[in-house]
C-alpha cells in the first residue's frame, strides 16, 4: 500500500513525502494533515463540515471530573469533548486526497499528538480570537514536531473582527505563515482554509 515516489510522480512535480494507493484504477497521493487547536476551538466541527465521508469522531460526554480539569471559560455550554481523535477525508483533485486527523485539545493528550504527527505533511491550527493565549502551547508543539502550518481563525458569532496584523503580532508568527479567517461550521469556509494550507505546503515543498 505504501510506496516512495520521485518528484516526477507528484501532481505538482514535487515530492510530497506522502503515501500512494490505487482507487478506481487511478494512482492518488494520500496526504496526511493535522487539524489542531486548543480545547473547544471547533476542530470536530471543522472536520465534520468538510469531510466527504462520515467523519470518525470520538467525542464523549464531559463529566464533572473533566470540568474540574478543562477550562470552560467562554464555552460554558460545551457538553462533549474529543478523547482520542477525529478523522475525515477530502479529495481535492483526481490525484490528491487529504486525510485529516483532529487531535484532542487538552495538553494532557500530548503523547497522542506526537503519535499523530508522524507522517503528517503539515497542520492547520484553529484559533479562537478571544482566547489567543490558549494557542501558544499548540503552536509551540507543532513547531517542535517540525511541521509547517497555517493559522485558521475560527470566527465565532458576536466576536469583534481582528486585523491580520494584530493576530500576527499577538501570535508572534513568521511573515510567511498563512493566516485566514473561517467559520468551522461552513463547508466552503472550511475548504478555503484547508486550501490555503495545502497551497502553502506545496510552495514549501517546491523550495
Amino acid at each position: 500500500m505504501v510506496s516512495n515516489t520521485s518528484s516526477a510522480d507528484s501532481p505538482t512535480g514535487t515530492a510530497l513525502d506522502a503515501t500512494h494507493y490505487v482507487q478506481g484504477g487511478e494512482t492518488q497521493t494520500a496526504v496526511k494533515i493535522l487539524v489542531v487547536g486548543h480545547f473547544a476551538v471547533g476542530k470536530t466541527t471543522f472536520i465534520g463540515s468538510i469531510s466527504e465521508i462520515e467523519p470518525l469522531s470520538t467525542e464523549e460526554t464531559m463529566t464533572r471530573a473533566a470540568e474540574a480539569v478543562d477550562d470552560l471559560k467562554g464555552v460554558q455550554g460545551k457538553t462533549t469533548t474529543t478523547v482520542a481523535m477525529d478523522f475525515g477525508r477530502l479529495t481535492i483533485s483526481e490525484r490528491v486526497v487529504l486525510y485529516m486527523f483532529g487531535t484532542p485539545g487538552q495538553l494532557r493528550f500530548v503523547q497522542m499528538w506526537e503519535d499523530m504527527a508522524r507522517g503528517a505533511l503539515g497542520a492547520l491550527i484553529l484559533v479562537d480570537p478571544e482566547r489567543l493565549a490558549d494557542s501558544f502551547p499548540v503552536i509551540d508543539l507543532i513547531e517542535q514536531y517540525g511541521l509547517d502550518y497555517a493559522i485558521a481563525v475560527n470566527h465565532f458569532d458576536g466576536n469583534p473582527d481582528r486585523t491580520e496584523a494584530a493576530l500576527r503580532e499577538a501570535l508572534d508568527l513568521l511573515d510567511d505563515t498563512p493566516v485566514v479567517t473561517c467559520d468551522a461550521r461552513d463547508e466552503q469556509s472550511s475548504a478555503a482554509a484547508l486550501t490555503t494550507l495545502v497551497r502553502y505546503l506545496l510552495d514549501r515543498a517546491s523550495q
